[in-house]
């Protein structure tokens, strides 16, 4: 059976073509990662009391298929992802399961992982929980205290002071003052300003808590991915990425607690993906338009889900509703289908002998000209596109490009059987070595890429066919040109006793494995 090729990355130097929205500049900058030929990535995990939603689906979507590219382009990725599996939210839902909060974390953890996996999600290299490195978070809050950047209160409390570093709100462009307005200023008394964001939270009875020198007491959710994203990758790295709405004050407060302990920037780029909506209003829980993963799976295939994502260029809203979904189902099923004709085509032309039954001057075969234009230019355009900024849909475009034209090489090739005077199916169109040649590395460039974009194409029929079925499919092509449809269709069934079904179509008779 026809096998696919092995995916050949490009040279490693035409990554620094790249281009990468930078939120911290607001501006696309060229990416220079700090080590030549290396690249080291953080994006915010999700805090295990639920189910994932089908935003937080993208933003994990969008950075595996970044991920990807930066890894087929030829350099060696670090991918952190971390897991917050200490949590208010945690704590609630186990109150309301009447489980410990330690399963609730790790039921949904495992979920979480799963859904991932399911929808093409790679692993992360590292996969740090939270709970796991307190150490590590009381260490770096012991430094905030130490230069003045942080206070304990007489309840055990530790707060980072926002109004000691200077930059707060580089990354989200807000003024401080005029964050104010509207804060309560009696929410906490023991702050020493409303803004004042919590390091270290004391315990309280019957929730998770862990020593430290302010007393008891468990980590605020800012504090745990700056001392992750260290200890994993170090300060500075590469890319921190996330949904658009971390940037406050999420990632805002990480970069105050960790620039304001290290006096280094914390990431050299801020990538930041769009929110989902439905008929034009953000997807939450209070509009009752809120979605999860785990029931979406239910009715849709995974590579439809991903590619309906891949279609938005993923710092943009993505509008998200079943008629979407099934658009790019049926844009999945043609994308198939051309597989299964390629594939179908490409396997045939192993047996020169059925391909060269029928003289090219009865039956002309297109060029391969054009063919093998469309996946050169396929392939260039594909590249332009995803080093502006991952633009994804840009690179989707220019592959149903390439299914075009590869419709049209099949329909011209297969357009030879309407002239025989038989009327008959035959074997199949003949193609010289050229045009196998073209259609060949058409098919390799579309499923390469493709994969690039974490979907993963295959032929339906990807089945090992053994030579007594070949000879039996050879002999019923014979026997139907022939016209002895009695021979015909005892050899269906002796081919149906071996396990293969016979589907005649458009480009000659197939076997597909029952």
């Amino acid at each position: 059976m026809f096998k696919d090729a092995r995916l050949v990355r490009p040279v490693p130097a035409i990554i620094y073509l790249m281009k990468i929205y930078n939120t911290l500049t607001r501006q696309k900058e060229p990416f220079e990662p700090k080590i030549p030929g290396k690249v080291s990535m953080y994006v915010c995990g999700p805090t295990v009391y639920n189910y994932i939603h089908v935003g937080n689906a993208r933003t994990f979507l969008s950075f595996d298929v970044i991920r990807r590219y930066l890894a087929y382009s030829g350099f060696d990725v670090t991918f952190v992802q971390n897991i917050t599996d200490v949590d208010d939210k945690i704590i609630a839902r186990a109150a309301q399961e009447e489980r410990s909060p330690e399963d609730v974390a790790q039921f949904y953890t495992d979920a979480f992982i799963a859904e991932m996996r399911a929808v093409g999600v790679q692993d992360p290299d590292v996969r740090p929980k939270a709970t796991q490195m307190i150490p590590e978070m009381v260490s770096l809050i012991q430094q905030l205290i130490e230069s003045n950047h942080a206070y304990e209160t007489d309840q055990g409390d530790v707060y980072f002071a926002v109004r000691s570093f200077a930059q707060y709100g580089k990354l989200s462009g807000r003024d401080v003052d005029d964050l104010l307005h509207g804060v309560r200023k009696d929410i906490d008394d023991s702050k020493r300003d409303p803004l004042d964001f919590a390091l270290w939270k004391a315990a309280k009875p019957g929730e998770p808590s862990w020593d430290s020198p302010w007393g008891a007491g468990r980590p605020g959710w800012h504090i745990e991915c700056s001392a992750m994203s260290d200890a994993e990758l170090g300060i500075p790295f590469d890319i921190h990425g996330g949904g658009v709405d971390l940037v406050f004050p999420h990632h805002e407060n990480e970069i105050a607690q960790t620039e304001a302990a290290t006096g280094t920037p914390m990431a050299h780029y801020w990538m930041h993906g769009g929110m989902l909506q439905t008929s034009g209003e953000k997807m939450s829980k209070s509009l009752g338009n809120f979605m999860l993963l785990h029931d979406l799976l239910k009715d849709f295939e995974p590579n439809v889900i991903r590619l309906l994502m891949l279609q938005t260029h993923y710092r943009s809203p993505l509008d998200f509703s079943d008629t979407r979904l099934h658009e790019a189902a049926t844009s999945l099923h043609r994308i198939q289908t051309l597989i299964d004709r390629a594939a179908s085509t490409l396997e045939r032309a192993r047996n020169p002998a059925t391909w060269r039954k029928r003289t090219r001057q009865m039956f002309p075969t297109p060029s391969s000209t054009l063919l093998q234009s469309a996946y050169v230019k396929a392939n260039s355009e594909f590249r332009a596109e995803m080093n502006d900024d991952f633009n994804t849909a840009g690179a989707v475009a220019c592959l149903f490009d390439l299914i075009r034209q590869m419709n049209s090489f099949l329909d011209q090739a297969t357009g030879a059987d309407a002239a025989r005077p038989d009327g008959a199916t035959g074997d199949g169109p003949t193609l010289d070595e050229d045009e196998i040649l073209a259609l060949r590395s058409a098919y390799d460039t579309l499923v390469q890429l493709f994969g690039v974009l974490g979907i993963v194409l295959a032929p339906t029929a990807a089945i090992a066919i053994s030579p007594q079925a070949e000879a039996l499919l050879q002999q019923r092509g014979d026997a139907r040109a022939a016209k002895d449809w009695a021979r015909a269709d005892q050899i269906r069934d002796e081919l149906d006793a071996l396990g293969f079904e016979v589907k005649d179509t458009p480009q000659g008779p197939q076997l597909v494995a029952k």
